[in-house]
């Protein structure tokens, strides 16, 4: 195999289907929000992104062997215009720097060819004063602290900037996106792609079912989630923790260019 490469089930159709995409962020908030969305959605594994040059890893879930970077599917209908169904791209793997733009380019390429409506990112930014614990891919933003939980949004075109207005989320005015997300919004903006990220602050050193909440409260408005309590989501992040943590075993602890390191978790 040569590059990056999407695979999907082939009788996957994503055709007008909104594309969620989960990878490592602050405070675990992408890996709790997107297991959440595959346990309440019934969201069914499908695929995933392949590269040569990913660490040479799988994951095992209820002894499954699965791709460190994967996707997710099922019937949920997407509550926006023009979109009918949802596909999840998720990953606990920090995805290495020389790798992002080349995956990222073989995302779009492959979402266009099959007619994907639109795409969300699922982000978070550490709490001022405190370190991302992302071994510096963690987003760096200017914005206004607050007792509650604050959300940003980023939009790639004038159609997503409409969006999250009316999803009453605030849009960043200054700050710097790292990764797969800033990656994949500098792409979408210069390919004139649907797409755009919804960021929470997150306390960095647990996972924060608060913050997950938060963004799940923002999904509600794009996706037929039920309607979350914060106490249970504490709960269900607790035990998401230990799942995502224990797939995680046998990590190499000393870091090298091709070990499982590069895993967030």
């Amino acid at each position: 195999m040569e590059g990056a490469k999407v695979w999907l089930d082939k009788s996957i159709d994503i055709e007008d289907a909104l594309v969620v995409c989960c990878f490592p962020s602050v405070g675990m908030v992408s890996s709790v929000v997107a297991h959440y969305l595959i346990d309440h959605l019934e969201l069914e594994f499908v695929g995933g992104v392949a590269h040569p040059k990913l660490p040479a890893i799988c994951l095992v879930q209820d002894g499954v062997p699965l791709p460190a970077i994967r996707a997710y599917a099922g019937q949920p209908i997407c509550k926006i215009e023009g979109c009918d169904k949802v596909l999840l791209l998720m990953s606990e793997l920090i995805v290495p720097d020389p790798l992002v733009h080349e995956i990222v380019s073989s995302i779009f390429v492959w979402s266009k060819e099959q007619k994907a409506a639109m795409g969300v990112l699922i982000d978070a930014f550490a709490r001022k004063g405190m370190k991302g614990g992302l071994n510096g891919n963690e987003p760096m933003v200017e914005y206004e602290d607050t007792e509650e939980v604050d959300v940003l949004g980023v939009a790639a075109t004038p159609k997503m900037t409409e969006l999250l207005k009316e999803m009453d989320i605030p849009l960043l005015e200054q700050g710097v996106i790292k990764g797969m997300t800033g990656a994949m919004l500098s792409e979408g903006s210069s390919r004139g792609r649907n797409i755009m990220s919804i960021m929470v602050e997150a306390d960095p050193r647990y996972p924060d079912a608060r913050a997950a909440a938060v963004i799940i409260e923002h999904l509600n408005k794009m996706l037929p989630v039920v309607e979350l309590d914060h106490g249970p989501l504490l709960d269900e992040a607790q035990k998401l923790e230990d799942q995502i943590r224990g797939m995680m075993e046998g990590a190499d602890s000393e870091p090298s260019p091709s070990s499982s390191s590069m895993l967030y978790g």
